[in-house]
């Protein structure tokens, strides 16, 4: 059974237990920047000579010599960050500094950001904890996160004028929930960004509470599951929970596979690694175009619409990888294979540089997951180009980076670039 996600529903509940063990987080234990002593800059006085006794007074008699105190021993440097590790430390504060509602844990928007923006502040904030030696302590920065997670919380969308819902199970609105703010539509694939996010929290806290509620967003996950034969490739999940989405995405769906493959490793539920296999073989059957990629979704009548989007071919290359290790079925590894050189031909650079960070941030972290288990694609080299140029071309003095149209900093990229940056300097078993 798949625990009631109301008994989770406070995540303030983790807090406490967070802080305590923040200090076992990666990079918890503070190591600041190495500072050599520099030479000081006053000239040496000239030594003066002694002055002489004189002839009619006595010398004076030497005072007894006072042993010196003994030096406590100089603590050793701590280590100082260098290339990625530091870059992703600089763009992070500039996120905090520029789009952190101070004390809330939320980011600025109308008057807070979409919980689509939130969950990849989120995902920026859990990679940066896995960073070693970072010389900041995240345990706060993710308990301030958590607090304000709960924010979007809705358990039964039942608020004054939020409109009717395919599914009142608890999960995450679109933007906060009453009475805070207006709630409304829940997005499937807005939740499972959230829920990978807290699965990586609860591996490296093992706050039990936390393993819970992305069960809980499993279970909204799968009740979305489209059963209507009517629909045109019937199955898949849509983009939301209004009634009025009948197209079923590769961005919900997939992504619902990740999830559930690793809530499977983790819980030994064997439902979970059901769904997950049915989501990934609906997504290959139903959106798997000729040129070896994954369209954005299929309508209600069954028509595909082609859009490539880096992000979709991640999630799917990332699905694969996970089952192949989940079930020892090498299909599912060569089909990541084969999606990820169809990607890499068809993403250029450039391509890539015309995109949404965020998708280019997802799409970089599944590649090179799978690259840790092949060691075939080149993701890593990709990845650190991307954001060389991100840093040199886009970065204004304040480290914030522009994009869009008109060119301005927004908290979606930013934590898109902290994101690259901090995947680059962990282990890819830290992604999922």
């Amino acid at each position: 059974m798949i625990p009631h996600f109301e008994q989770h529903r406070k995540l303030r509940v983790t807090l406490v237990a967070l802080t305590l063990c923040a200090a076992s987080l990666p990079g918890a234990a503070y190591a600041g920047a190495a500072v050599a002593a520099s030479p000081s800059r006053a000239p040496a006085k000239a030594s003066e000579p002694a002055t002489a006794a004189k002839a009619s007074e006595p010398a004076t008699a030497a005072k007894p010599s006072v042993p010196a105190r003994p030096r406590k021993a100089k603590k050793p440097a701590k280590p100082a960050l260098h290339g990625d590790p530091a870059r992703a430390l600089v763009a992070y504060e500039a996120m905090q500094r520029q789009f952190n509602v101070e004390g809330s844990g939320l980011y600025v928007g109308e008057p807070f950001s979409y919980l689509w923006e939130f969950s990849q502040a989120l995902a920026a904030t859990v990679s940066m904890a896995y960073i070693p030696n970072l010389g900041v302590p995240m345990g706060k920065e993710l308990d301030a996160r958590l607090t304000a997670l709960d924010s979007y919380l809705d358990t039964d969308n039942a608020g004054a004028g939020e409109g009717a819902y395919t599914s009142t199970l608890a999960a995450f609105d679109a933007t906060v929930a009453p009475p805070a703010g207006p709630g409304g539509t829940k997005f499937y694939d807005d939740n499972d960004w959230v829920a990978l996010e807290l699965v990586r929290i609860y591996q490296m806290t093992h706050q039990t509470a936390l393993l819970g509620s992305a069960e809980g967003i499993m279970a909204f996950e799968m009740a979305g599951w489209q059963t209507n034969p009517a629909l045109g490739c019937p199955g898949g999940i849509p983009f939301s929970n209004s009634p009025e989405d009948t197209e079923r995405n590769t961005t919900t769906t997939a992504p619902a596979a990740e999830l559930g493959t690793l809530l499977y490793e983790l819980t030994g539920n064997g439902e979970y690694l059901q769904f997950a296999e049915k989501a990934y073989e609906w997504v290959r059957g139903c959106l798997l175009e000729s040129n070896g990629m994954y369209g954005d979704h299929v309508g209600e009548r069954g028509r595909i619409e082609p859009a490539l989007w880096s992000y979709n071919q991640g999630s799917m290359i990332g699905a694969g990888t996970l089952l192949y290790q989940a079930t020892g079925d090498s299909g599912y590894l060569w089909q990541a294979r084969q999606t990820a050189t169809a990607a890499l031909s068809h993403f250029t650079m450039e391509r890539l540089e015309s995109e949404n960070p965020f998708f280019v941030s997802v799409y970089f972290r599944n590649l090179m997951y799978l690259d840790s288990v092949t060691r075939d694609p080149p993701g890593a080299s990709l990845a650190q180009s991307y954001v060389n140029y991100a840093w040199q071309e886009e970065r204004l003095s304040d480290e914030l980076f522009i994009t869009g149209s008109p060119p301005e900093p927004r908290l979606l990229a930013q934590a898109a670039i902290v994101q690259i940056y901090a995947l680059l300097s962990i282990p890819p078993s830290d992604y999922f």
